[in-house]
């Protein structure tokens, strides 16, 4: 080779074990000083014989490799690098580009492209060496040219401001002087102390860099943000002597972040402030009360009343429109220091800032009422709006926000039971009973799960033979605890968490597996009745789940009937007629429950396949006393017969109420003074006895 490098270049060689790369050295007029088998013999030769360039290759035996070293040299030296490797895959030159190398040979490597790439590196290198000194004034500037520039001289107190500078503000070249009056006399009065105290901080040393956003009064009066960033340099001494930098304006994006924070804490259709922000101002109130013991507050929990009818019959932006005119009428009833707060939904929850007592509350509460009553136009629909809402007065005990609230909202659902279009205060005994239910719910799943059922049967007799003809199934809960529970105190829960799905097919089962056990020794053809909630009415399976009962247990299809409830029947007759059909098509027998407290429409009879009237127990007990039960027995009883419908009376408990019902011509009746429900045990002792009499 004829050209040589013209001067002994110093290079360390890291990890070669062949000799070919050091011939190929010394063949272009580079000297080896050191050849280094760790990263730590490495870095001392780095520090120790200050080499011109290391040759490192990156097939390095253990666990640490060329890569690895270099990345450990980079960390306290510039020194140029040039990669060995026998391979290319993107992996490793993807790591070894992070150390930022002089080059990337692969081998096998020329003399040529080895030289190369050693001149280029150490071209490389001095070049940068000579321009790191003079880029001391640009550090950390921006690249972006619409940025402005400025760099203030500490020792002779001038800062130099670019023409970009000035024109980001609206000013001309020769409109801002040197001082560095000019530039803090235009800073927010709120932004200016912190700015100074950066700066400060940054010169002293006490921070690395300065980096600051801050707002700045243009030529217009008007408000801008900037973005400052800069650097200080310091002299021989290490005092700082220049600090420089850049300004970008940012007005733009800082409206942009205000807005998402807004956004971030407001309803996008009312523009009510949501939950986020509505519980952040209850907390900060709560703990100011707690400073402020005779300060008080109250919150209220508005739910509007039928608002999903609004959405299903004239559609959701009907609905919307309801909701902004709601929070408009809110508002118009409150104080600039209240908070009123779209929470979800047509849910609102308010912060009474300050009230003397609950009368205060009270008075918002009838304001509000008033407000919403006044008729909006929904579309071409004329509707007066109206809510419950729920208070709750701040006390002692709350600690947290959630808890006010979740108080005020017990008292609205309160409101809301009692008949809507009110206002209900909140007491204790609304979270004792909120607790209750929660409990009732885990416990209901729990007996769900271990079957914690008893299944009672009460008899219904002919009154002309006084036989039993049939049982009606009654469900008892064997609480471990509480003993027996009776169903008026757990079945509504039981309908609301859909428990009552799998407890209706234990009792239809367990009934249906009884009555079969009782046709078989010895009454075949007793039946039983089972009662089928609403929920159960509406379940798609219905038919499909007595179906398989009755194939499981044997049991022939007329030893079953189901009562349904007049009013479970007249929620959707056209689904009712459905079921009741389908029934009657797999030979199962349907009563009609209660009979007489519901709609007590003859027209709907006609549609309905039943088999049997059931008259409630409130007519027949109240037969000695008022003359319209009586009347309503012997009309339901005559109807009956021309329908060719058996009539079952509930509820007999004195003989006088069953020779009444006699002397009508009722076939069946129940109740205490025919017998209490009895166990399949105690049951079966009763039919044990009238064989015997037989």
């Amino acid at each position: 080779m004829k050209d040589k490098i013209p001067m002994a270049i110093k290079i360390l060689l890291v990890e070669f074990s062949a000799t070919e790369i050091q011939q190929l050295l010394e063949k272009v007029g580079c000297q080896v000083i050191a050849k280094a088998a760790t990263s730590d013999a490495a870095l001392a030769f780095v520090r120790e014989l200050v080499p011109d360039l290391a040759i490192i290759d990156i097939r390095l035996q253990g666990p640490v490799d060329g890569i690895e070293i270099a990345a450990r040299m980079r960390a306290s030296s510039q020194l140029p690098i040039i990669f060995i490797s026998n391979t290319a895959d993107k992996q490793t030159m993807a790591r070894a580009l992070l150390t930022a190398p002089s080059a990337y040979l692969i081998e096998p490597v020329e003399s040529r492209q080895l030289y190369a790439a050693i001149l280029l590196a150490l071209y490389q290198y001095k070049f940068e060496e000579k321009t790191r000194k003079s880029k001391e004034r640009y550090e950390l500037i921006i690249t972006a040219t619409n940025d402005g520039v400025w760099d203030w001289d500490l020792k002779t107190d001038v800062i130099y401001f670019s023409p970009r500078w000035k024109s980001m503000l609206g000013y001309r070249e020769d409109e801002i002087g040197t001082s560095p009056t000019e530039w803090f006399k235009r800073i927010h009065p709120d932004d200016e102390k912190q700015l100074r105290a950066e700066l400060n901080s940054h010169i002293n040393g006490i921070s690395p860099r300065l980096e600051r956003e801050y707002r700045m009064m243009n030529a217009d009066g008007k408000i801008v943000w900037m973005l400052i960033r800069g650097l200080v340099v310091c002299d021989g001494q290490g005092v700082a002597c220049r600090i420089a930098g850049s300004q970008s304006e940012i007005t733009t994006r800082k409206m942009a972040e205000e807005r998402l924070a807004y956004d971030a804490l407001h309803d996008p259709l009312t523009d009510l402030p949501n939950r986020v922000l509505f519980m952040d101002r209850l907390s900060f109130r709560i703990e100011h009360t707690k400073r402020h013991p005779n300060e008080f507050f109250a919150v209220l929990f508005l739910d509007l009343d039928r608002f999903k009818v609004v959405n299903d019959s004239l559609g959701h932006s009907a609905g919307d429109q309801l909701l902004i005119t709601t929070a408009l009428r809110i508002q118009q009833c409150l104080r600039p220091e209240d908070t009123v707060s779209r929470l979800s939904g047509d849910e609102f929850a308010i912060l009474l800032n300050e009230v003397h007592d609950i009368s205060d509350a009270v008075r918002v509460a009838e304001r509000i009422r008033a407000r919403l009553v006044t008729t909006t136009l929904l579309g071409s629909i004329e509707r007066s709006p109206t809510a419950s809402i729920g208070i709750a007065l701040y006390h002692n005990n709350y600690e947290k926000p959630d808890e006010i609230l979740r108080d005020a909202d017990l008292a609205m659902y309160r409101a809301k039971t009692l008949g809507r279009n009110r206002y209900q205060v909140f007491d204790s005994s609304m979270f004792a009973g909120a607790v209750a239910l929660l409990q009732m719910e885990g416990e209901l799943k729990r007996a769900v799960a271990r079957k914690e059922w008893q299944v009672l049967y009460q008899p219904i007799v002919s009154i002309e033979s006084n036989e039993i003809i049939g049982v009606e199934a009654l469900l008892r809960w064997q609480h471990p605890q509480r003993g027996t529970v009776f169903p008026l105190e757990f079945i509504s829960v039981a309908e609301d968490t859909g428990y009552i799905i799998p407890i209706g097919e234990y009792v239809l089962r367990t009934a249906c597996m009884q009555a079969k056990a009782w046709r078989d020794a010895g009454q075949p053809h007793l039946w039983v009745a089972v009662n089928i909630s609403a929920r159960q009415f509406q379940h798609e399976n219905l038919v499909g789940m007595v179906a398989k009962i009755l194939d499981e247990t044997g049991l022939k299809s007329d030893g079953l009937r189901l009562e349904v409830t007049e009013s479970v029947a007249m929620q959707n007759l056209d689904y009712s007629a459905l079921v009741l059909r389908e029934l009657d098509q797999l030979g199962v027998c349907t009563s009609l429950d209660d009979f007489g407290t519901g709609y007590s429409s003859l027209g709907y009879l006609k549609r309905f396949p039943l088999k049997v009237l059931k008259i409630d127990q409130s007519f027949i007990q109240d037969i000695q006393v008022n003359k319209n039960s009586e009347a309503i027995t012997r009309a339901v009883i005559a109807m009956a017969r021309s329908l060719n419908l058996e009539v079952v009376a509930e509820g007999v408990e004195q003989v006088e109420q069953l020779e009444f019902l006699r002397s009508l011509g009722c076939a069946y009746v129940q109740g205490f003074f025919i017998s209490h429900p009895l166990s399949e045990l105690e049951l079966s002792d009763v039919f044990e006895k009238q064989a015997r009499k037989r």
